[in-house]
């Protein structure tokens, strides 16, 4: 074999605690890939004195992790201390600068600053790999990077958070609401004590920036993302979604349209409904899954789990096997970005869920109907259980393909009428 590969990782919470276990348990197997042995011989994390549950004898130790840049006896860098700034991202440019490798798992730090950093690798020669920084375990950038390289990607979609769709999971098979199924998950340490980042979509958007970047061949765009997180789903919106064959799951969606005004590329996280038989709605838990769909392979799913310290080291490893065989691809898959436009959300054409809660009185359907004849909105379907003269009740109508600007315009419309008891429930319906 080689010369062994000497790596530093920066961050030993629960993923990088999980690389170097992974590193020394699979070392045989790791090695005959890889071609080399594969050495973690230096380690910075903010508390020495923390016991993590693994040997750290021998190694060396960075208290600033920007150090492990300059060592020289450290050949490549796992940044796994996480976020867009600070240490993280102070790491990751001086490694670059050096001409080191890098391996990081930190989805934030490349959706906001990708294309920087992808001009410095590219100027440098050096690598920068990110497999676990879109669904853990799942090989969603080397499949779309490598494995469908051949093919003109018309749309990316996936659950790409795990903590939403154990939440969405929960509601459903429990009939329970949000905010009860989301402490739960803060207890069982599947949702953070802040979950904001995860249930507002925002760990999404920065996963889904990253795979359109890939996809489309162009530069990673974050603030083109449109996001909208979990907080307002509903015990009722999801039975009611299950009497329609539908189930409700969070999905960032990318999406490259053809003509029109519309023409460039959509990308928008929020809750969607997909049909009950739609591979991507059998889905629940914890896990993720990726869909693509190519002019050549038609469509691909891959799943798993897509996040915890096994899965995510497991993307982490198989990208130093990468750089220890000497295998480079450019950072978003292309030596030449194009410049394709972002489609703002505005310009979204599908079809809709709506859930208002109206007082049971005649007339009041005819007014809503009228409202949606207006913005030249079609009815699919109009769901009422029940009635209750003089009560509150929900109604439920879902509408053929039309523009989110027309939709947003009538739901205002909708949402003054005196009829009309709380805000409008919006749900967009996706094929899958």
């Amino acid at each position: 074999m080689s010369k062994p590969l000497s790596i530093g990782v920066a961050g030993l919470g629960t993923v990088g605690a999980g690389v170097l276990n992974l590193l020394r348990e699979n070392a045989d197997i790791v090695g005959t890939r890889a071609g080399r042995h594969l050495a973690v011989t230096a380690v910075s994390a903010r508390d020495r004195r923390r016991d993590r549950g693994l040997a750290l004898d021998g190694l060396r130790w960075h208290d600033d992790p920007v150090a492990l840049a300059a060592d020289p006896g450290v050949d490549v860098v796992v940044e796994l201390i996480g976020g867009s700034e600070g240490p993280a991202r102070a790491l990751v440019e001086a490694a670059l600068a050096a001409g080191k490798p890098v391996v990081t798992a930190n989805k934030a730090l490349l959706a906001v600053h990708g294309a920087q950093l992808a001009e410095t690798a590219a100027a440098r020669g050096a690598p920068l790999a990110f497999e676990a920084a879109v669904a853990g375990g799942i090989p969603a950038i080397k499949a779309l990077r490598e494995g469908l390289a051949a093919n003109r990607l018309s749309r990316v979609a996936g659950i790409l958070n795990g903590t939403c769709n154990y939440i969405l999971t929960v509601m459903r098979a429990e009939g329970r609401e949000f905010a009860e199924v989301l402490a739960e998950a803060q207890r069982l340490g599947y949702a953070e004590a802040d979950p904001s980042f995860d249930i507002d979509g925002i760990d999404a958007a920065h996963k889904l920036a990253i795979l359109a970047a890939i996809a489309f061949g162009r530069p990673v765009d974050l603030g083109a993302v449109h996001v909208e997180g979990i907080r307002d789903v509903t015990a009722l919106d999801i039975r009611l979604a299950e009497e329609l064959g539908f189930r409700i799951k969070l999905l960032g969606i990318a999406r490259r349209t053809e003509a029109g005004p519309g023409a460039g590329i959509e990308t928008r996280v929020h809750p969607c409904m997909v049909p009950c038989d739609a591979p991507i709605a059998r889905v629940d838990g914890v896990f993720n899954a990726v869909v693509a769909e190519g002019d050549a392979v038609g469509r691909v799913v891959l799943q798993g789990r897509g996040a915890g310290a096994g899965p995510t080291a497991s993307a982490v490893v198989a990208d130093l096997i990468d750089i220890a065989r000497g295998r480079h691809t450019p950072v978003w898959g292309a030596e030449a970005l194009a410049s394709i436009p972002s489609v703002p959300m505005a310009r979204h054409v599908g079809p809709y869920y709506l859930r208002l809660m109206v007082v049971d009185r005649p007339g009041v359907i005819a007014d809503v109907t009228s409202i949606l004849r207006d913005h030249r909105i079609s009815l699919e379907s109009l769901l009422q259980r029940g009635r209750a003269p003089g009560e509150a009740v929900p109604v439920v109508l879902t509408t053929h393909e039309c523009e989110e600007a027309a939709m947003r315009s009538a739901l205002e419309r909708i949402a003054a009428l005196d009829a009309v008891l709380e805000k409008p429930a919006l749900i967009r319906i996706e094929s899958a």
